[in-house]
């Protein structure tokens, strides 16, 4: 028989102490342990023989714990929990097929001493997913800084201010999608962004709305945890403000979907997604399947993120628009090459990211995920206008 670790949970259980530490911690050691084994030469049958047990255990602390306390409006963390788990036995995944040790390119760190220190170099790799400084990292595009860089404390001091006003951001945005509609997909009991009372042009433009909040949400929320993170690594672990580069580029101004996700967006994610999906439908089929690959890993990646909320969500709310925006990259460079740009371009971008953002966002308000609490929650002054000026929109187009 299994040993109790390795037994596959029937059902979720609310997280304690001691079934988080004995359920968590133990896939996460794992993943350190072949993070450090990666390093070194001539481990591969070592990870080969973890990479199982890695998998079973992120997989049984992804499906076995409740994180949200009795309290549906924290489901969020049952998502923070599963997708964390599945990047655990990914990223292990595509450790242990590596036959070649990874070399970690730029070493500079607090005492920029030369000598190499395997105990950073792992702890670097573990929570490094883009990659920055490693050589597995080619054609990463890193956004230029904008934070001061004189000292540490001037940098900490400028990212802060930063995450503060994206977490309020953040918040107030949450506020106004809440507001289109509080008792269904404003709700954790989620429902859908299109509202058929509408005639079919004022039913986009709400959902349009809608969506486009969503996205500049999204961008706000990711944006603060990385820069309070980022805080904290300068501060309290010393990290060199060069280890710490913006994650976004001003997504608003794209002129190309190629540019928009090679660029402007994050890249957190990049690596694992052409792993997952990029190189295996490039090498059965060819490049253009391998980019739409790459597109559809991220779907399957969101359509996790999703079940922690809704075991009942249909995977093709996430497969469908993640594939289309692979699609649209290959037609932007089949019609118009590398020459994409001007007004054009960003018409042609904002245009193809609304359309299918559309169908993203009702497959997350479907699943009840805009339900959950927010900075902003009893902060009731700043709320109150918030949700005034969204039902005067939605009053006028019901209206109109």
């Amino acid at each position: 028989p299994l040993p109790d670790i390795l037994r596959f949970p029937t059902a979720r259980v609310p997280v304690t102490t001691e079934n988080f530490t004995s359920g968590v911690l133990p896939p996460v050691a794992c993943y350190f342990a072949t993070a450090f084994l990666v390093l070194l030469p001539r481990t591969q049958l070592a990870r080969i023989a973890l990479w199982p047990i890695t998998a079973i255990l992120a997989f049984r602390a992804a499906t076995s714990l409740n994180m949200c306390m009795g309290q549906p409006k924290l489901d969020f963390l049952n998502i923070d929990l599963q997708l964390s788990m599945f990047c655990i036995a990914a990223r292990t995944f595509e450790w242990t097929v590596q036959t070649k040790p990874f070399i970690r390119v730029a070493q500079r760190s607090s005492t920029d001493v030369p000598k190499r220190n395997f105990m950073l170099d792992t702890l670097d790799l573990a929570c490094n997913l883009r990659g920055c400084g490693w050589d597995w990292s080619q054609g990463l595009y890193v956004p230029p800084e904008t934070h001061s860089t004189s000292s540490r404390l001037a940098f900490a001091t400028s990212a802060l201010v930063s995450g503060l006003k994206h977490s309020f951001l953040c918040g107030a945005i949450h506020s106004a999608v809440q507001s289109f509609s509080p008792h269904t997909f404003g709700s954790v009991d989620g429902g859908t962004i299109f509202d058929d009372s509408l005639p079919p042009h004022l039913r986009y433009l709400r959902s349009s709305t809608i969506a486009t909040l969503c996205a500049f949400g999204i961008y706000s929320v990711l944006q603060a945890g990385y820069e309070l993170t980022v805080v904290l690594c300068v501060l309290l672990f010393r990290q060199h403000p060069d280890q710490c580069p913006p994650s976004f580029d001003s997504p608003w101004r794209a002129t190309s979907l190629r540019e928009f996700w090679s660029r402007r967006w994050h890249q957190w994610f990049r690596r694992l997604f052409i792993f997952l999906g990029g190189y295996p439908l490039s090498l059965l089929f060819g490049r253009v399947e391998g980019v739409i690959g790459a597109f559809l890993a991220s779907g399957f990646f969101h359509h996790l993120a999703l079940l922690a909320i809704d075991p009942s969500s249909e995977m093709w709310r996430m497969l469908l628009p993640f594939g289309m925006m692979g699609a649209g990259v290959v037609i932007e460079r089949a019609v118009a090459g590398n020459r994409t740009g001007g007004w054009m371009g960003w018409m042609w971008t904002m245009c193809w990211l609304v359309l299918w953002g559309n169908v993203m966002a009702d497959g997350w308000a479907r699943a009840g995920m805009f339900g959950g609490s927010s900075i902003l929650d009893s902060a009731t002054p700043v709320r109150q206008p918030i949700e005034r000026l969204v039902r005067m929109f939605d009053e006028y187009l019901h209206a109109y």
